[in-house]
Parts: C-alpha cells; sequence; structure tokens
C-alpha cells in the first residue's frame, strides 16, 4: 500500500528530528574512532576521526530512514 497524495512523508519536526539523532551519533562516533587513528598529529587524528564518523552518520542516517518506511508500512498495514 502506498501512501495518500496528501500524506507528507518527511515533515519538518521529523527532519529535524532526524538531524539530532545523526549529530549525536556523529560526536560519539567520533570520540570512539578518534583513539584509533594511529598518528601523534592532532589534525590528521581530527581529520581522520571526522572523516569516519562522517561515513558511519551517513550510514545511521539510511537506517533511520528505513526504520521509518518499515514502521510506517507496518502501521498501515495493520489499518
Amino acid at each position: 500500500m502506498s501512501p495518500s497524495p496528501e500524506t507528507k512523508l518527511v515533515t519538518p519536526v521529523s527532519l529535524l528530528v532526524d538531524l539530532m539523532l545523526v549529530g549525536v551519533f556523529f560526536i560519539c562516533a567520533f570520540g570512539l574512532v578518534r583513539s584509533h587513528v594511529p598518528s601523534e598529529d592532532i589534525k590528521v587524528v581530527i581529520g581522520w576521526s571526522a572523516l569516519t564518523a562522517a561515513c558511519m552518520s551517513g550510514v545511521f542516517w539510511l537506517v533511520i530512514q528505513m526504520f521509518r518506511v518499515v514502521v510506517r508500512a507496518q502501521r498501515a498495514e495493520k489499518k
């Protein structure tokens, strides 16, 4: 079942919540991977940690979106 044309799949509130969740995830991932970068140069450590956390945050964004689609489909199936 596809949603009706009037149903908004993305609202400003859901987008804001998703961005906040991804931001928190980025900060946590950055802190975790920072200790695993094999360098003494702080610029290199920050750079690689940020790049790694950004990739992981992108995957987390996709996970959130897929979760929303599955929940929406399950709710529509119950109706």
